[in-house]
């Protein structure tokens, strides 16, 4: 059999349809290259301006976006500084007012709690011996600590909670020597102090809201108080009426309850005072006795956890009381004595040393808040525990509030119609105390 090729078809397709491939690339890569050529002679044509006009349009879009962005950070932070200066210029004239806002609502729904025991586990985690110094030294600097002061090395701090709790050097806190004068128990800064006079025994948390001693102290308290008549009672608009008082004393099932006042108005003996020291984080963290002085007992208080920067002074309500706290009551050569410890969030862990046993921010056994106060009776009953001005007496985990309140002498007119030393404080609002530095004096008559 012979076969007949036409001369129409190749017998070899792959070379004729290679040619025409390549032929097609060829024809592409011209026509490209006519394009190129005839947009730079348009380029050409339109000179130089052109050009330089769309290159900036280009460059300019990244510094515009960042201009944009330094504009809204520059009027934020303008807008921080201003409400920074207008609570700077409120607290140099007193005014500083009670203003809730939705941020202290959204307080209440947090486990604060849960989130300080947790913040505890991690500050009892042990550091590497290398790692400490660089993180207390972090520390320091964040919160303004004054390492030359601590007692031991860093690297023989093996925690965080250690270095919270640390002593000083022997020397750096003197205790005033003065008999007659009541010493801080703590560094801080003084936030409130004064007399209570008024009916209930009110401290003003800000201006605008005030807390009752009564609350902070418990129902139980040793607080010496006055019952007065509703006739005799001048403020019945803030403490309000009896029949509104009996109508909430069921909330009073639990003595630890904040909310409501006592269901008998009643007003503070002369000479009885108040001071409240706020603790930074940065402060030293242990707290000591501010006199000579009988401790009989304790309440422990397991309350919430709120924070306790100013902030939340002038948003929160009952801040003081709803906090957990440790009262510690007793006498001293003038009269009554207690002190409050305030616990706030991430320190929900006061640590008392004289009942090393005590522990707080412990789980709720009731779903419902509040459960009433644990109480503790020192022995010998009437007697206590004794400790001397200066003494070591309990510590926070970073920083808090103490509120000390006491009697100390007033002026009392005598038979020969003299008077006696008078009390005062020798302190202002605001002013930053050390412990050992005395709040207020008197003289023997």
């Amino acid at each position: 059999m012979k076969f007949r090729a036409s001369q129409r078809i190749p017998c070899f397709t792959y070379n004729g349809r290679f040619s025409h491939l390549h032929a097609q690339r060829f024809h592409f890569t011209t026509f490209l290259r006519k394009v190129q050529a005839t947009e730079a002679r348009a380029s050409l044509n339109r000179g130089g301006s052109s050009s330089n006009s769309s290159s900036q349009g280009n460059t300019l879009l990244l510094p515009g976006a960042t201009v944009a962005t330094i504009v809204m950070l520059g009027l934020l932070h303008a807008r921080r500084l201003y409400d920074d200066q207008k609570i700077e210029d409120a607290r140099e004239k007193g005014i500083l007012e009670f203003q809730p806002d939705v941020k202290a609502t959204f307080m209440r729904l947090l486990p604060l709690r849960s989130i300080s025991r947790f913040w505890g586990t991690l500050t009892n985690v042990e550091l590497p011996m290398w790692l400490r110094p660089s993180v207390y030294k972090g520390w320091a600097r964040a919160f303004h600590s004054n390492l030359e002061e601590v007692a031991l090395p860093l690297e023989e701090y093996a925690s965080l909670r250690e270095f919270f709790v640390r002593r000083l050097k022997e020397g750096t806190r003197p205790i005033d020597p003065d008999p007659c004068c009541l010493i801080s128990p703590v560094d801080g800064t003084v936030l409130q102090f004064g007399e209570l006079k008024e009916v209930g025994a009110m401290i003003e948390q800000v201006k605008g809201f005030s807390y009752s001693v009564s609350s902070l102290l418990g129902a139980s308290s040793l607080l010496p108080m006055n019952v007065v008549d509703d006739n005799t009672n001048q403020d019945g608009g803030q403490e309000g009426s009896m029949d509104d008082t009996n109508q909430k004393s069921w909330w009073r099932v639990s003595l630890a309850s904040p909310k409501v006042r006592d269901p008998a108005p009643a007003r503070p003996m002369k000479g009885l005072f108040y001071c409240v020291i706020y603790l930074s984080p940065g402060d030293y963290h242990r707290i000591h006795s501010p006199a000579d002085w009988n401790v009989l007992g304790r309440r422990h208080f397991s309350g919430r956890l709120f924070p306790m920067n100013e902030r939340a002074t002038r948003t929160i309500r009952n801040l003081y009381v709803e906090n957990e706290r440790v009262v510690l009551e007793g006498k001293w050569q003038e009269g009554f004595m207690a002190m409050a410890a305030v616990g706030a969030t991430n320190i929900g862990s006061i640590e008392l040393f004289i009942e090393p046993t005590l522990r707080t921010n412990r789980p709720w056994k009731k779903l419902l808040h509040p459960e009433p106060p644990e109480e503790q009776v020192y022995e010998p009953r009437g007697t206590g525990v004794l400790l001397k001005k200066g003494d070591e007496l309990a510590a926070f985990n970073m920083g808090s509030t103490v509120v000390l309140v006491f009697q100390a002498p007033i002026s009392q007119p005598s038979a020969d119609k003299s008077t006696s030393a008078e009390f005062s404080f020798c302190i202002k609002k605001r002013d930053r105390v050390r412990m050992g530095e005395a709040l207020g004096r008197w003289h023997d008559s």
